[in-house]
C-alpha cells in the first residue's frame, strides 16, 4: 500500500502539470501574457499552491508552455515524416499543424515578442524546414502532391489561417478543420490533368517562418 501511494502522488502531479500547461497555452493565447498566475490555476482547477510548486515564477510557466507547443508541432513533424504512406502523412501535417495553430492563437506570437532572447528561433526552424522539405519530395513521388509545391506554400498556409484565429471560440476549430481541407485539395496533383495556367512565383517565406507556426 505505501508502495502505491507515491506512484499515484507522482501520477496526479504530471496530470496536474499537464493540466496546467493546457490551460496556459489556451489563456494566455486569448487574454495575454498578462493573465494573473491565480487566474490560470483557477481555470486549470487547481490551486496557486499547486501551481507554484510545478512553476515558481510566471516567467517559468510561460517558457514551459511555449517549449510544450514546440515539441507538439515537431512531433507532428516528426510522425508525419515517418507515415509509410508520404501523401497521408503530407495531409496530416496539415491538419494537425492548423489544428495547434488554432488551439495556440497568438500565444507563439505574444512570446516571442515579449521574450525575443529566449532562444534561437531561426536554429530551432531549419530541422523542421528540412523534415517538411524531405516528406514533401517522398509525397511528389507518388504523384499526389502537386508538383510545383515548394515549403514556402505551407508558410504562406500557416500566414493565411491566421485569419481564423479571428472567428469566435466556438467556431474557430471548425473553421479551422474546413480550411485545412481546402488546403489540402489545393495541394493535391489531379492525375492526367495539368494546369490551366503556371502558378505565380512562390515567394520567399522561410525568415517569416518563425512568427507564424504554433
Amino acid at each position: 500500500m505505501t508502495d502505491h501511494l507515491p506512484h499515484v502522488a507522482r501520477s496526479d502531479a504530471r496530470d496536474n502539470r499537464a493540466r496546467i500547461l493546457e490551460t496556459a497555452r489556451a489563456v494566455f493565447g486569448e487574454e495575454g501574457l498578462s493573465v494573473p498566475m491565480r487566474e490560470i490555476a483557477r481555470h486549470a482547477g487547481v490551486g496557486p499552491a499547486t501551481l507554484y510548486r510545478h512553476f515558481p515564477t510566471k516567467r517559468d510557466l510561460i517558457g514551459e508552455t511555449f517549449a510544450e507547443q514546440r515539441r507538439a508541432c515537431h512531433a507532428i513533424v516528426r510522425d508525419a515524416l515517418a507515415d509509410s504512406d508520404p501523401w497521408h502523412g503530407f495531409r496530416s501535417l496539415v491538419e494537425q499543424i492548423c489544428e495547434l495553430h488554432a488551439h495556440s492563437r497568438g500565444f507563439a506570437d505574444a512570446f516571442m515578442t515579449a521574450y525575443p532572447e529566449a532562444m534561437d528561433f531561426a536554429a530551432d526552424r531549419e530541422p523542421v524546414l528540412r523534415a517538411v522539405t524531405e516528406l514533401a519530395r517522398r509525397a511528389k513521388a507518388t504523384g499526389r502532391l502537386r508538383s510545383g509545391f515548394v515549403v514556402d506554400d505551407l508558410i504562406l498556409m500557416l500566414m493565411a489561417h491566421r485569419g481564423v484565429q479571428d472567428a469566435p471560440r466556438d467556431a474557430r476549430l471548425a473553421a479551422s478543420r474546413r480550411f485545412a481541407a481546402y488546403v489540402i485539395e489545393a495541394f493535391r496533383a489531379v492525375p492526367g490533368t495539368a494546369p490551366s495556367a503556371p502558378l505565380p512565383q512562390a515567394p520567399h517565406l522561410r525568415l517569416a517562418y518563425s512568427s507564424v507556426t504554433p
